[in-house]
């Protein structure tokens, strides 16, 4: 590999950003291209699913052979809230391949007994998310139910382009809480990307069922990024 590549592709690396190497196989030659990077043609769609999907292969592609080696950020999913629905969703979370961290001032709920072996914190989330910042491989799913704790962890989700936001609660408290964003400074567009009531809609009832349907729609959230719709090939 060329040694500026691979300064590169360290670099994005540490910044939790996806690149892949793409080499041509027929010269030898590599480039680098960064997720957002416009790539024309066959190529382009074989390096946008590649993007999508994290497979890493060869492809065919303007009548030469191409390797994408794909480096994608592995995605994470922070949980405001430390509720029965987060003691559900963290062990399928994991199991799924997205680490899980559980964000809730309030020490009764947000204690080490009810989440064993998860990354807890016992504060509000503004202390949290200055040390850890969010980024676009991260999903937030805010669950307390209270304005005071979930509010600026959605309008951080949101800045940081967190390739999933969800927010539990009716339609009627999502439309209070539009209010509040749009007050805080969210634009119209970004309150759109979050998904509430939160959760693909399978009628789910209990704790553990909502949290099936808070992953499935994460996972369906990271692997349909770049796609215009759902018909779109993946």
């Amino acid at each position: 590999m060329d040694p500026y590549a691979l300064k590169t592709l360290n670099a994005e690396r540490r910044a939790r950003r996806a690149a892949i190497l793409v080499t041509d196989l027929g010269d030898g030659r590599d480039r680098i291209v960064r997720e957002g990077d416009q790539v024309a043609g066959d190529l382009g769609a074989a390096i946008a699913k590649a993007f999508r999907t994290g497979n890493s292969g060869s492809v065919e592609a303007e009548g030469r052979t191409f390797f994408l080696n794909a480096h994608l950020p592995q995605p994470r999913l922070v949980v405001i809230g430390a509720v029965h629905i987060s003691q559900a969703l963290a062990p399928m979370a994991k199991i799924a391949g997205y680490p899980v961290e559980i964000v809730d001032p309030r020490t009764a709920f947000a204690t080490p007994d009810r989440f064993p072996d998860v990354a807890l914190h016992a504060e509000w989330p503004q202390d949290v998310l200055s040390r850890q910042p969010l980024d676009g491989y991260t999903a937030l799913a805010a669950v307390t139910h209270d304005p005071k704790i979930d509010d600026f962890a959605l309008k951080a989700a949101l800045d940081a382009n967190c390739f999933y936001v969800g927010a539990l609660g009716s339609r009627k408290t999502h439309a209070k809480r539009v209010e509040r964003l749009l007050a805080l400074g969210a634009t119209a567009d970004q309150i759109a990307r979050i998904h509430a009531p939160i959760g693909l809609d399978i009628g789910a009832a209990s704790p553990a069922e909502i949290a099936v349907a808070i992953l499935a729609q994460t996972i369906d959230a990271f692997r349909s990024r770049g796609l215009e719709s759902k018909g779109a090939a993946a």
